[in-house]
């Protein structure tokens, strides 16, 4: 069927909008296709349902088609009479049913049982009794632990290195080597052999609270089975028209662990290295009791079962871990092969080690990838690494002190390449130490020579030296027996071990090993990344290497899969992932849509506000936005929109610097037809609250601190506005900071979205510098322009965070705002042309304050 000429049938559990099934019908195209989808569609368009529908519409059709494919008789290439070869045709077909019957009654059968049982089954004891917790601290008080083992050749660390990888059971080598050693076997069972690991869609977004978000939507879908079993086998009633969606989500250790003696480590490398340490153990005492063996091989199956009977997300999946008594992040990887969606967030599926971690194939499979507005600062996240002065300083101290306790027990290639990590610490200090006495210098670009120049560095092979730093767990050893001294340190004289604080270094990244993760970035291809010092408050002086190319390690994902979908609310402007992320496909791989919203166009108003109430020009260029003039011009414009708003007003800045010097003004200076200062004028016309000044202190903090924070000013915010006085509150926030993107100012509290100016990135920025630099001199070289094509670059970047922000106001049918621009600039065509086509449909022509007043009044009058 068409999808181009036929109505197809999504299975959306409520009556689609037009822009829902020309986004559906998109999606199926896609994967139809095998392209590589850029597709927007504005928060509260549904676009989720619409994600699921479309790729699970596709899926269960191709699933179908490929299950008849898959036994067409061949009769050219045989000698054999028909008739046997209809017979061996319906032989194959019947066993490949009564293996899909067969997962499905299982799960069924749970179904049933945790329907009837739902209280018992999440209170009381699990099926299998779960193995007493062994002690993981036996024999920390000696010192043996601590020395490293012999290193063996590089040929022998290379070979390990290239074979130690994970295979379909999703278990390390390391761990597979252990679980033969328990007479248990790693290697899949008949069934899982006989199981093909079918084409399913893998879902990825940012954090886990968004892709518990997608788990909700998911179970909203009824979905017709891709397979229709024999005629009586299911008995024809109501529930055979519908499969329910076999869906598992993915996490990290640190999401899923459930030995208590390891999560409670805190940090995801920590809880890493501690598990990996726990496998390698030989004495049964220290190894962890949740890993599969023998014994309990049965659960594996059972957590896969469970696991597959309703959709859970990553807390449920943890839990069933703990009920059944297995490790969830273990037992989850061979039930992905029975799924047909698999959650997980960024990491897990942009960095190839976490991929290799997980077991996890993506060929010929789907990517699905949401919130892909900020996919290339994702990657190029997960692939930049950062180290200041006091942390290698910190390191070398520690590793001196290591050296002091083992130097006699180092022998061969151990104590070659401790000193080599030794000579390259000394190194980077010495060039930090010159960069930090140099007051002049802030920030600027670093070349390798620079960090490497230090004595006998040359003769270094930063490859062999990070192989070996992988394998012979150096950081993690020094860690410990930094730890351990500190404990006897602390312990009485005979060395007794006092219970290690809560705050203490075991519960933090081990410093070495944190600068050992930027020793690797020295391998990285100088082509896509550059290293920069900066100076900066409260961390003193950063050694910093940022990837500024996210293309290679994407381009693996997109030539693995067979389709990938990019979508997000606000995608615009696409051209960069067309050209800075994609550039290596034909354009006819690369399809794009941009869906209106489902809103009627009479409840958007959006303006570009160009004009000052005196008339002149609105300009927050850098060089005149500071003058008092353009404060006074804006304190006018913000009371005028506050007289003619009602409710709630969000006001974006582009940085706290510039908020903080508009509320310094605006509290000193006084309107000309007032006693009052401005400040005192906005708070009579409204409540004012004002996003938290410092996003480095907030970014700093752990995550739950971090929502604290934002949800303190949102309540307070949210509550000024219901408290029924009619008055509403205005709200100060900051372009690209914690309010501007994630975050629903639906109804009430965002009948008005004011951006001031453009925040534009500080050009004069070393990493902006090389980012320009790099985008030019690639464009030059393929024989473009490529100073018009860093100018575009830099510019989208500044569009793509204003689109966040004036994407925040309108999230369901009824809804309604004003989107009102503060600059010349937002009257060019250039600019308008990088705002979301639904925006664009509603936009005026550019406006003054004046004019606007009334074209505020007309546009609320009838939506009382």
């Amino acid at each position: 069927m068409d999808g181009n000429t036929t109505k197809r049938d999504f299975h959306h559990p409520y009556t689609p909008y037009d822009i829902q099934d020309e986004f559906m019908g998109a999606v199926y195209r896609c994967l139809e296709d095998g392209k590589v989808g850029i597709f927007e569609s504005p928060t509260g368009t549904g676009k989720s349902l619409s994600l699921i529908c479309g790729s699970l519409t596709w899926l269960r059709d191709h699933k179908r088609r490929t299950f008849e494919e898959g036994f067409t008789i061949d009769t050219a290439n045989s000698d054999e009479p028909l008739w046997i070869l209809e017979h061996a045709q319906k032989q194959r077909k019947q066993e490949a049913l009564r293996r899909r019957q067969e997962l499905n009654d299982r799960i069924a059968k749970i179904k049933a049982k945790e329907k009837r049982a739902k209280e018992r089954y999440e209170s009381g004891e699990p099926k299998y009794k779960r193995q007493k917790v062994a002690s993981d601290e036996a024999g920390n008080d000696d010192e043996v632990q601590f020395v490293l083992d012999d290193y063996e050749s590089d040929e022998e660390s290379h070979k390990r290195a290239r074979t130690g990888t994970f295979n379909e059971s999703g278990l390390s080598a390391e761990t597979q080597a252990l679980m033969a050693s328990l007479g248990y076997s790693a290697e899949t069972s008949k069934e899982d052999e006989e199981t093909p690991d079918e084409t399913k869609i893998f879902f990825c977004s940012r954090t886990h609270s968004q892709l518990t978000q997608f788990s909700r939507e998911l179970g909203r879908v009824r979905m017709p089975p891709a397979i229709a079993l024999d005629e009586g086998a299911s008995g024809g009633d109501a529930d055979s028209l519908v499969e329910d969606v076999k869906h598992l989500t993915l996490g990290s250790r640190k999401n899923l662990c459930i030995n208590s003696k390891v999560n409670r480590l805190g940090s995801a490398t920590a809880i890493n290295e501690r598990c990996l340490e726990l496998q390698q153990s030989t004495g049964s005492e220290s190894r962890c009791p949740h890993m599969p063996t023998k014994e309990n091989e049965p659960l594996i199956n059972d957590f896969r079962d469970h696991a597959l009977a309703k959709i859970r997300d990553i807390e449920d999946l943890g839990l069933l871990g703990k009920k059944l008594g297995i490790c969830p992040y273990y037992a989850s990887r061979p039930a992905t092969k029975y799924c047909e969606i698999v959650t997980l967030p960024y990491p897990l599926l942009l960095q190839r080690t976490a991929r290799e971690a997980l077991g996890l194939s993506l060929k010929n499979h789907v990517i699905v990838i949401d919130e892909a507005h900020n996919l290339m600062d994702a990657i190029a996240g997960i692939y930049s690494v950062s180290v200041t002065l006091d942390q290698v300083q910190q390191a070398r101290a520690q590793l001196t002190a290591y050296l002091q306790k083992f130097r006699n027990k180092l022998k061969g290639k151990n104590r070659v390449y401790v000193a080599q990590t030794v000579r390259i610490l000394d190194s980077i200090i010495t060039y930090l130490q010159t960069i930090d006495a140099n007051a002049k210098a802030s920030d600027g670009l670093v070349d390798m020579v620079s960090i490497l120049s230090g004595k006998g560095v040359d003769q270094i092979n930063v490859f062999k030296l990070n192989t070996y730093l992988h394998y012979s767990r150096l950081a993690r050893k020094v860690d410990g027996y930094t730890v351990y001294s500190e404990q006897i340190a602390k312990g009485d004289a005979k060395g007794a071990v006092k219970p290690t604080s809560k705050r203490g270094p075991r519960y933090s990244v081990p410093v070495l090993m944190h600068v050992q993760a930027f020793l690797l970035s020295l391998t990285n291809p100088s082509a896509e990344g550059r290293f920069f010092y900066s100076k900066e408050e409260g961390l003193g002086i950063t050694l910093r290497y940022m990837l500024l190319d996210p293309t290679f390690h994407f381009k693996d994902i997109v030539e693995e899969a067979r389709a990938v979908v990019l979508a997000g609310g606000t995608m615009s402007p696409m051209s960069d992932y067309e050209q800075h992320l994609l550039s290596y496909l034909e354009p006819s791989k690369i399809m794009t849509l941009s869906c209106g919203h489902v809103i009627p166009p009479s409840n958007l108003l959006a303006v570009p506000v160009v004009r000052t109430t005196s008339g002149t020009e609105f300009d927050f260029t850098f060089e005149t936005r500071n003058k008092e003039k353009t404060m006074v011009d804006l304190g006018h414009a913000i009371l005028t929109f506050a007289n003619h708003i009602p409710d709630g007003i969000v006001i974006f800045f582009p940085s706290y610097a510039y908020l903080d010097t508009c509320v310094a003004a605006w509290k000193r200076i006084k309107p000309a037809s007032s006693k009052a200062s401005f400040w005192d004028d906005f708070t009579q016309s409204k409540p004012v609250f004002l996003e938290q000044r410092s996003q480095q202190q907030v970014s700093n903090q752990i995550p739950s601190t971090k929502e604290v924070v934002v949800d303190s000013v949102l309540t307070a915010y949210s509550a000024a506005i219901a408290s029924g006085n009619g008055r509403g509150a205005i709200l100060f926030a900051v372009i690209g900071g914690t309010l501007s993107e994630g975050i629903n100012f639906s109804d009430a509290l965002g009948r008005g979205v004011v951006v001031v100016g453009l925040p534009f990135p500080n050009p004069h920025s070393a990493e902006w510098k090389a980012k320009t630099q790099y985008i030019s001199a690639k464009e030059t070289n393929n024989g473009g322009d490529g100073k018009a094509a860093a100018r575009e670059f830099y510019e989208n970047a500044c569009m793509r965070a204003v689109n966040q922000c004036v994407g925040r106001a309108i999230r369901h049918k009824g809804d309604y705002a004003a989107i009102l621009m503060l600059d010349r600039r937002y009257g060019s065509q250039r600019i308008q042309n990088k705002l979301p086509k639904w925006i664009r449909g509603s936009l005026t022509s550019g406006l003054g304050v004046r004019d606007v007043e009334r074209r505020l009044d007309e546009f609320f009058a009838d939506k009382k």
